[in-house]
This record gives C-alpha cells, sequence and structure tokens, in this order.
C-alpha cells in the first residue's frame, strides 16, 4: 500500500505560481508513475501531467503545455507540479496519482494510489 500526501495548495492571486509536492511512503513504495489531477468546483476529474519513474516520459494535455512543469524526486519519494501564470479558473482541488501498471497515463482510472487533494484558489 503506497499513501501520497499532497502540499503547496493556498490561496493566490492571478498571476501567480505555485508548487505542489506529493510525499509517497509506504513499507515498500513501488517504482510508479506519478500523475498531477484536479477537480475544480461543478467540474469533472481533468488530466495535468504525468511522469514515469525515470523522467523519460512526461505527459501534458495541450491545455496545460507550457504553464505547468512535472518532475520527480526518487529519493524523496516526491512528485511536483509547478504551476505559473495562474488563472482563476485554476481554481480547484489538486491531486496526486500513482500507478504501477500504466495503459493511459492521462486516465485516472490507471491510477491505482490517490492523496487526499491540496486546494488551491487563485483570486482575480
Amino acid at each position: 500500500q503506497v499513501q501520497l500526501v499532497e502540499s503547496g495548495g493556498g490561496l493566490v492571486k492571478s498571476g501567480a505560481s505555485l508548487r505542489l509536492s506529493c510525499v509517497a511512503s509506504g513499507h515498500s513504495v513501488p517504482r510508479f508513475m506519478g500523475s498531477w489531477f484536479r477537480r475544480a468546483p461543478g467540474k469533472e476529474l481533468e488530466f495535468l501531467a504525468a511522469i514515469s519513474w525515470s523522467s523519460r516520459e512526461i505527459y501534458y494535455p495541450d491545455s496545460m503545455k507550457g504553464r505547468v512543469t512535472i518532475s520527480r524526486d526518487n529519493s524523496k519519494n516526491t512528485v511536483y507540479l509547478q504551476m505559473n501564470y495562474l488563472k482563476p479558473e485554476d481554481t480547484a482541488d489538486y491531486y496526486c496519482a500513482a500507478g504501477t501498471i500504466i495503459v493511459d497515463a492521462t486516465s485516472a482510472g490507471d491510477y491505482e494510489f490517490w492523496g487526499q487533494g491540496t486546494q488551491v484558489t487563485v483570486s482575480s
């Protein structure tokens, strides 16, 4: 079993940047694909970014390219999401997910482990 804990959310102004962190822990943390999703109020879960264990494969939806950067530090079992030029539309709960057998890195259903989420609120 893997536990994921996100941090780094908060209240920021439009145009600001934030870096979210996701720390994985457990008896034995496997090699996992790490990803970030978000759910805005009244909207569906949205894929933001994914990164393979080696960091050689990185995925972003077109809507996020240029505004977010995913990275990881395996020595710390941590996956990061750097978000720039934040807008009020980015207000959401942000979730970290981890998966060991991934067919589609953009699909939430492929991930076995999820964090509780961290809230990001962007004011205009």
